[in-house]
């Protein structure tokens, strides 16, 4: 195993070793007439030597099992992960199973095929670093033609796209949590009247989402929640100082405006 110093550790080693050197600089200048014997003055350098390299020895030790422990939590981590993947895949098969017992040209047939395909873009691009545009928006209309179908309701949802290049890359499952609120504070609560309006461009590498929906005022929630949180944690992680993440409310419509630049 390699061990690696940082930067900052391997600065303050440099700056121990000139210390000690100034250290025993100004020991033989000012004891050596102490010492009286170059033998006496000897043991003493030795003793110094002999501590200085149990301090370092001890300092490599704790940097050794600090990589170790590190390493063994990254492997438990990535277990953990594998094991969240067995549901997935599980109801992924299912899915197609049931699909192909249904009959050809049906709604139920059309809704299994569209939740397999979502089950399968969360699964497979979902764990990369990027997906493209294209991909994204593909996504987030199944996700809301889905939705269309589950509520049994009248409703005006619009999603518009102006997009410059499909291909541009960015973050997978970025502006699902804000449909999903969309949806959950919003038209889930509404008997009547409930809007989603989304509006999604990219021009020279910079991405604006937009997203507004009305809402009971006995239905507001009164904290911000975990998807939320964790979506402001992912851009500061991905995009620091490259994207701006604007929330308004107004008496009873909620709007989120996402700007990115993904280059």
């Amino acid at each position: 195993m390699k061990l690696k110093i940082s930067d900052r550790k391997r600065k303050i080693l440099n700056r121990f070793y000139k210390i000690t050197l100034v250290i025993v600089g100004f020991i033989l200048v000012i004891f050596n007439d102490t010492f009286g014997k170059i033998e006496g003055f000897v043991e003493f350098i030795a003793l110094y030597f002999i501590i200085l390299f149990i301090t370092i020895a001890h300092w490599i030790f704790k940097q050794i099992k600090s990589i170790i422990k590190l390493k063994n939590e990254k492997e438990k981590t990535e277990l953990l992960h594998l094991k969240s993947q067995v549901n997935p895949h599980f109801f992924f098969n299912t899915l197609n199973n049931l699909y192909g017992l249904m009959k050809k040209g049906s709604k139920e047939r059309d809704m299994v095929l569209k939740l397999s395909d979502m089950m399968r873009y969360s699964i497979y691009e979902g764990g990369k670093d990027w997906v493209t545009l294209k991909q994204e928006i593909d996504y987030l209309k199944n996700y809301i033609e889905l939705q269309e179908i589950r509520y049994h309701k009248k409703s005006d949802i619009q999603f518009n796209s102006e997009i410059g290049n499909p291909q541009a890359k960015i973050m997978p499952l970025l502006f699902i949590i804000l449909v999903e609120n969309a949806f959950k504070h919003g038209l889930e609560n509404l008997e009547k009247d409930a809007y989603i309006h989304i509006y999604l461009t990219e021009n020279n590498n910079k991405v604006s989402f937009d997203i507004e929906n009305n809402f009971e005022l006995h239905q507001k929630p009164n904290h911000q929640g975990i998807g939320l949180k964790n979506l402001q944690r992912r851009l500061e992680l991905i995009y620091p100082k490259k994207h701006t993440l604007v929330l308004s409310e107004n008496t009873n419509t909620y709007k989120v405006t996402l700007s990115l630049k993904i280059k």
